[in-house]
């Protein structure tokens, strides 16, 4: 089973940097945290300086104080280890314990997130603090839980030192055992690249056209991931070897190439995300409607994924930017609480906004919280205070009920991985998670995310009616036959272009295309062609219409980012859509297979939201609670359903600035503000209800 918080009450917090403040504030601070509602803090995970100012010499009395201070205001305490920011003496005397780019130029004290994952010295050192720390508060009566470092693989996610090179090689021969199944792996007879010792083998480096060898890039990503937990491992073990079972542990953020979810398996309590909205604005996905903070409700299901029920460990509530980069306009009144009941409408039983006041030094000078340099009440304020009182009247109603979902977007990590480098296939699995994401969000149907791995049960697949696994090139036989079990006992899959043509190594398999997947779909890929450059997408015309059906902005439906040209090879297969322009006009573009109890769609393209649009009426989906409130498409549904009561909440989270307008179908109550509501509603610009 997923791990998750185990709150009896929607906890709200607050990240608190004590060592950034004047002691004589923080008796007021933690007053008028307790005044806003808030019962628990997160500190210390930047403060290894303080702790160890000079090798072997501990001062835990700066963070002594704010804790007791903290407790005698009735705060919860988070302690983070502070191993993402080694202080200067460390890297001065140990400066093989800094991260490298790919040719080997070390990086420099002056930031964070700075070493490597590898080097014995720094993993000593590491363990050394966790152990005092631990040692230290393990009895402390403000500490609940642990933070392990900050945002692991943040800032880089890629580590090219000497340590990591030579952890890499032992990793590869416990992986494969001998040079010559690693030659075999890696296809390294390609170009003359086989390998005849240990010492000739690196991670990737710099290469003439920047084009490593693409099955070494696959390895080196899971070589990173697994670095990145034995490192978080070896902190976990001490806090639970010194702490026991009084304190829980956890780590926050979710980047690039690690494994979340076998790292929260083995080594955490539950997982924690850090949600900043606001990123969107300035890295808005593409498309004429782009959801830029909405689309923070995507990567929350997939926090969910990890843990039904999570913490968000930083919050966004404020404006958001280092000095040179990231800046983001401020979040406009109401958004910070649209973004919170966000977070909790997805799962989130614990939040602590990033951060209590803005730094008035540093990097994240622009980084803003919820007071501003000046300390004087303003909107944000009075918003935090407005989320604390709503809060403390539903947050035991609320905790640990779970999202509702028919429907799962499927992932997996090797795509994910191999993608970053096979443009034949990456850029197509993002494109098409937004199409369906948006397209299922605008027509009020719930979906979760589900990244299949190794472990994954028939049980995990079969909570959904319907998968989307839209193009997993890598497709391995234990995956496939999973796949047809679930189908064969009443699922629907969907698959995309570019499904099923490589193995687990990235090898491509001598068989027809889509591969393992050809006898799930019946069909197989005669032709193919990527959609680029002065190659047109082609036109799509779906049997028994006329032409294409819906239009986009463009013109005809089209079949976009890759073509896939289809045969059909099963009696049981229908043609739903064909192509209908260029050479292939009139060949196979969607079809279905009726297989057991079940049915797969295989689409040759990347997907649209056109396309989405076309095919959701196929699929039976239910709308998220229609029998109680329909809501145009700006405003998102979430249902989340206790499972001890089977009481059901349910959240409607306006993301415009606009008034809209909800239909309750029967008499409902606001929980948040106790009223009593039928008939139309006016939901105000960035405004939230949960009804019941």
């Amino acid at each position: 089973m997923p791990k998750s918080t185990k709150e009896e009450a929607i906890r709200l917090g607050v990240c608190y940097y004590p060592e950034h403040w004047d002691e004589n504030l923080w008796e007021d601070d933690f007053r008028r945290m307790r005044e806003l509602g808030f019962s628990i803090i997160r500190v210390a995970e930047f403060g290894w300086a303080i702790m160890e100012p000079e090798e072997g010499v501990f001062r835990f009395d700066l963070f002594d104080r704010a804790l007791d201070s903290a407790h005698r205001h009735g705060l919860k305490v988070i302690l983070g280890t502070p191993t993402a920011t080694p202080p200067a003496w460390l890297t001065h005397r140990y400066p093989e314990v800094l991260n490298a780019s790919m040719d080997g130029t070390p990086y420099r004290h002056g930031q964070r997130r700075h070493y490597n994952y590898n080097s014995p010295v720094y993993r000593q050192l590491c363990a050394r603090i966790t152990r005092r720390m631990a040692e230290h508060y393990k009895d402390h009566p403000a500490v609940v839980g642990w933070q392990i470092d900050n945002e692991l693989n943040c800032e880089i996610n890629v580590f090219y030192s000497e340590a990591d090179h030579a952890a890499f090689r032992v990793w590869l021969q416990r992986k494969y055992g001998s040079l010559d199944a690693l030659n075999r792996a890696w296809g390294t007879v390609f170009w003359s690249q086989t390998y005849t010792a240990w010492e000739q083998v690196f991670l990737p480096r710099p290469t003439p056209s920047d084009s490593p060898n693409p099955h070494q890039a696959l390895d080196e990503k899971r070589f990173i991931s697994d670095s990145a937990i034995e490192f978080a491992r070896i902190q976990a073990d001490i806090l639970r070897e010194v702490a026991g079972s009084r304190h829980w542990i956890t780590t926050n953020g979710m980047f690039g190439h690690l494994d979340n979810h076998r790292m929260t398996e083995e080594l955490l309590d539950f997982f924690s995300y850090d949600s900043y909205p606001q990123f969107g604005t300035i890295h808005p996905d593409e498309g004429p409607e782009p959801f830029l903070d909405r689309m923070s409700s995507l990567y929350l299901s997939g926090v969910r994924s990890i843990s039904p029920n999570f913490c968000i460990m930083e919050q966004q509530s404020g404006p958001g930017g280092w000095v040179n980069r990231l800046a983001m306009a401020s979040p406009r009144p109401g958004q910070m609480r649209l973004w919170t009941y966000q977070s909790l409408a997805h799962g989130a039983d614990m939040l602590l906004y990033f951060r209590w006041r803005t730094a008035t030094f540093g990097t994240e000078i622009y980084w803003h919280g919820i007071n501003d340099y000046h300390n004087r009440p303003n909107r944000r304020v009075l918003e935090a205070a407005r989320i604390g009182q709503e809060l403390a009247q539903v947050g035991g109603k609320l905790a640990q009920s779970r999202y509702e979902a028919s429907i799962a977007i499927v992932s997996d990590y090797d795509n994910s991985w191999d993608g970053e480098l096979d443009v034949w296939h990456g850029p197509l699995a993002g494109q098409s998670t937004r199409a369906w994401f948006k397209s299922l969000q605008q027509a009020h149907i719930a979906a979760d995310s589900l990244t299949l791995t190794d472990r994954t049960k028939l049980a995990d697949l079969q909570r959904y009616g319907v998968l989307v696994y839209p193009h997993p090139a890598i497709l391995t036989e234990s995956a496939a036959t999973l796949l047809r079990s679930y189908v064969e006992a009443g699922g629907i899959a969907l698959f995309g272009a570019r499904t099923g043509y490589k193995d687990e190594q990235g090898h491509c398999r001598m068989m027809p295309m889509p591969g393992l997947a050809a006898s799930l779909c019946g069909i197989t890929v005669e032709d193919f062609t990527i959609i680029k450059g002065t190659v047109p997408a082609p036109t799509l015309r779906f049997v028994g219409e006329e032409d294409g059906g819906e239009t986009t902005s463009a013109g005809s439906l089209i079949a976009e980012g890759f073509n896939d040209i289809l045969r059909v090879e099963a009696d049981s297969v229908k043609v739903i859509a064909e192509y209908a322009s260029d050479y292939y006009a009139g060949k196979p573009a969607l079809t279905v297979n009726e297989l057991g109890q079940g049915r797969v769609y295989y689409y040759g393209a990347a997907y649209s939201e056109a396309v989405v649009r076309k095919l959701l009426p196929e699929l039976g989906l239910r709308k998220t609670a229609e029998d109680v409130v329909r809501a145009p498409a700006e405003v998102e549904l979430a249902v989340r359903r206790h499972p001890a009561t089977g009481e059901a909440f349910i959240f409607a989270l306006n993301y415009s600035g606009q008034a809209a307008t909800l239909r309750l179908q029967r008499k409902s109550v606001d929980l948040l503000s106790g009223s009593s509501l039928e008939g139309d509603i006016e939901l105000e610009p960035y405004g939230v209800l949960v009804l019941s």
